[in-house]
């Protein structure tokens, strides 16, 4: 039998799954990649705390959705703030992006990989520590690295590194960058989960659960049948943005913008 050409060989449409539901007496809240944008995450944490006390009292779980630091100019004072929510909030979780991944490698003093690091946007998650850009564009690797494992404090990095891979709750699924299709969700690799990106996006088919994730840029939220992007570009944009959750119901709250869905 022949074969049919190319153009009309169509991807089976993806069968919508059930509403998902992110499970009884609990509301959550994911905030998207922030980037070193302390200003933005302060604004968007004070949303979030109107809006959860406007739908009434229940038990709000916090998730950053990873890459806390970098490109923006205040990853340290992030961090900071995070450490301050994970002290008094007991509801906080904190997942792991690719750019903690690099960042914790430079702070410990890894020479190959501040290469990357400054890749990355790292110049500026330097000077948010008290480097002078124009001095860490004149380092070279191995000073750099130095430099990292002597001014970062020991307690960020160690905050950091605690961040976990993914979080499940109910019917979702929240990682930084995606997960490998056709791989079962609790082996999914830590390099996947940090890294994936168009395999991730590009596949058309429902997963075990609905997956929501950062690391991506979209001008808004990227809302599909089987997954939902969050990161929209707050370093550049402006535009940090959280996703709300409470049983099937959904919503997305921004800096500067609120909207429903």
């Amino acid at each position: 039998m022949i074969a049919p050409p190319a153009w009309l060989r169509r991807k089976a449409p993806m069968t919508a799954p059930p509403s998902p539901s992110v499970g009884d007496g609990q509301r959550v809240y994911a905030i998207g990649d922030i980037h070193g944008r302390d200003d933005l995450l302060g604004d968007l944490l004070a949303l979030i705390a109107r809006d959860s006390e406007a739908r009434g009292a229940m038990p709000a779980h916090l998730i950053l959705l990873g890459d806390l630091v970098d490109r923006g100019p205040g990853s340290a004072q992030v961090i900071e703030r995070a450490m301050e929510l994970a002290r008094t909030d007991p509801l906080v979780r904190f997942v792991k992006g690719n750019h903690e991944e690099a960042f914790l490698l430079a702070a410990r003093g890894h020479v190959r990989a501040t290469h990357f690091f400054r890749q990355y946007g790292g110049t500026e998650t330097a000077a948010s520590y008290g480097l002078d850009p124009r001095d860490c564009r004149a380092m070279d690797d191995e000073a750099l690295a130095d430099w990292m494992l002597g001014n970062v404090p020991r307690a960020h990095v160690d905050f950091v590194e605690g961040f976990e891979d993914s979080v499940e709750m109910g019917d979702y699924f929240f990682v930084h960058a995606g997960v490998k299709p056709g791989v079962a969700l609790h082996a999914q690799s830590p390099d996947d989960l940090r890294w994936i990106r168009a395999e991730f996006l590009d596949h058309p088919h429902g997963h075990e659960k609905m997956i929501v994730h950062g690391h991506s840029i979209s001008e808004n939220v990227d809302a599909q049948p089987n997954r939902i992007g969050i990161d929209t570009g707050a370093y550049r944009s402006g535009r940090l943005t959280a996703i709300g959750l409470e049983g099937t119901a959904r919503w997305f709250i921004q800096t500067g913008v609120a909207s429903g869905v």
